[in-house]
């Protein structure tokens, strides 16, 4: 999956600034091209290059290989990992369950689709897509554990059982369209209600 770093593309010296314009422009360019239907696999240093108006060893002194960049620019495609603001632990999953599947920038809504079958394929790919996924788990596994210690939630919560039943109705929700007649502003509140009945203590 990675290409490999030629000895020729040498490390940047010590102290020589970084170009953030070179920076924005290989990032939009691994998206851009992912957005027109580059696979992960076909997806070459070298396209990238030639798209952003690189050469390649400026990307190689910025990332060792493919799979650094492109967690870089998925990461960027995801945005900003929500922050809840503690308070409640039924207005926290609500900004959560929110996040999911939503995305500003619109490359999002044909990259994202296309990347289920290769994550599904590739273990290189699932553990990319892992590696994307993990914090935004662990900030609900977070609100999720401060309910269960403050008495809000079940004690016998199983965590890992409500983040899929909280995540997987929006995530079916916003990839596949599921039910055009459902309010996308208002799901994550009813998704969130619907499931703390069934979470909180009694």
């Amino acid at each position: 999956m990675s290409d490999t770093n030629p000895t020729a593309d040498a490390p940047r010296s010590p102290g020589r600034p970084r170009s953030i314009r070179a920076d924005e422009a290989i990032i939009e360019a691994v998206l851009d091209l992912l957005a027109e239907g580059s696979t992960i696999e076909a997806l070459s240093i070298e396209a990238i290059a030639t798209r952003a108006g690189v050469g390649k060893a400026t990307i190689y002194r910025r990332w060792p290989g493919k799979d650094a960049l492109l967690l870089d620019a998925l990461r960027r495609l995801k945005g900003v990992v929500a922050q809840p603001a503690g308070h409640s632990v039924r207005d926290d999953l609500v900004l959560l369950v929110g996040a999911v599947g939503h995305n500003i920038d619109p490359r999002a809504e044909r990259i994202m689709p296309c990347l289920v079958p290769e994550v599904n394929r590739s273990p290189d790919h699932f553990q990319l897509y892992q590696n994307i996924i993990e914090p935004r788990r662990k900030i609900m596994r977070e609100v999720l554990r401060r309910g269960v210690a403050t008495g809000e939630l079940r004690a016998d919560l199983d965590i890992e059982v409500a983040m899929a039943l909280l995540t997987g109705p929006m995530l079916v929700q916003r990839l596949m369209r599921w039910h055009p007649e459902l309010d996308d502003r208002l799901l994550p509140e009813r998704v969130v209600d619907g499931v703390l009945d069934g979470l909180r203590a009694r």
